[in-house]
């Protein structure tokens, strides 16, 4: 058996399982921004990616499964009650995920999310954000329930085999993987063995909400885009002007680009690129035929911090304005660098 945790900078923990006989694979918890990397180690491995699945749908980081999904071809997999629309296979308690020549046996074991699961391997169990090294997955987000944890816990989970290697899907401090043994004597939150001990406990935690909690539920319960995906997106379609650049540009005597500020009309009137003209990113669409009627003018559009105004030269060009193009940059960078502004509102159509 080939197996790799692939540990993010944030502490996200993925895991390849890949059958060396057949070179059949398995990613289990694949992170959106680390899709690279997981085609990367399957080719060097040698492996073919057969399968995707998700312990849980995850509320702190965005899912790889339906990105890999497009990209590969291959089914996703997760339980029957979670709610991504993109699922293949939906799978219950006690069934079992064949790899090649290697069996993944699977464990429904609610509590941190209604659909969580662990997945059981011989020497080792994934165990999501079920169990965690030196701690459990939280109960205090959507559909986690504290009395459903101590059940999957003290009745299922830590019932298996003591000598089972502890693999979970978040390790924030780089910890050594434990048996589960080690975690049922060490693990502060397994020592509440009594059930109202537990939930009160779990129910006492004071834990600050993930970050981008909303737009993660958003995306790994309906299969949508990320923001950073749409920018990412947007930016494969167009070219983009230095800073530097367009000071050359405006300080020559025929600057050769229109300049588009896609900002607001409050933002733009307290500084902006000199020569700009204002055509807020909502309007884009309805006001650019008037502000620009020649469609093979050259535009150099920028925002704040550089990503709308990718979105908006990408929208442009998708219009028939092959010219558009991106500021890599923005206004609070124009500042930072010590170029010029003009102040004052956007003249009147």
């Amino acid at each position: 058996m080939y197996f790799e945790a692939i540990r993010s900078d944030r502490g996200c923990v993925s895991h390849l399982v890949g059958c060396q006989k057949t070179c059949a694979a398995i990613v289990v918890d694949p992170l959106l921004d680390q899709i690279d990397r997981y085609l990367a180690l399957t080719a060097s491995h040698g492996l073919r990616i057969r399968y995707l699945f998700d312990t849980h749908t995850h509320a702190d980081h965005f899912s790889g499964v339906r990105e890999l999904r497009q990209q590969l071809g291959v089914p996703s997999i997760m339980h029957r009650s979670s709610p991504a629309p993109f699922v293949d296979i939906h799978v219950e308690d006690g069934e079992t995920i064949i790899v090649g020549d290697l069996r993944l046996k699977l464990l429904h074991t609610p509590g941190h999310t209604r659909d969580s699961m662990c997945v059981v391997l011989p020497d080792r169990v994934l165990t999501g954000d079920t169990l965690l090294l030196g701690g459990t997955g939280r109960t205090d987000l959507p559909t986690g329930d504290p009395n459903a944890l101590y059940d999957s816990l003290f009745h299922q989970l830590l019932r298996l085999d003591d000598s089972l290697l502890v693999y979970p899907g978040h390790n924030y401090k780089g910890r050594r993987p434990t048996t589960l043994a080690e975690q049922k004597k060490s693990n502060p939150r397994l020592q509440a063995t009594e059930r109202a001990a537990f939930v009160e406990l779990m129910n006492s935690l004071d834990l600050a909400m993930p970050d981008h909690l909303t737009e993660a539920l958003r995306t790994n319960c309906t299969g949508g885009k990320t923001v950073a995906q749409i920018i990412q997106e947007a930016a494969e379609h167009v070219s983009f002007m230095s800073l530097d650049e367009l000071h050359r540009r405006i300080e020559a005597p025929e600057p050769g680009v229109r300049i588009l500020d896609v900002r607001e009309r409050e933002a733009y009137a307290t500084g902006h690129v000199p020569g700009a003209l204002n055509v807020p990113r909502g309007q884009l669409e309805l006001l650019v035929d008037s502000v620009f009627p020649d469609p093979t003018v050259r535009i150099v559009a920028y925002c704040e911090f550089g990503k709308i105004s990718t979105i908006a030269a990408a929208t442009l060009r998708e219009m028939g304005f092959s010219g558009a193009i991106a500021l890599d940059g923005g206004m609070r960078a124009w500042k930072e660098a010590g170029h010029q502004l003009e102040i004052g509102p956007p003249p009147k159509p």
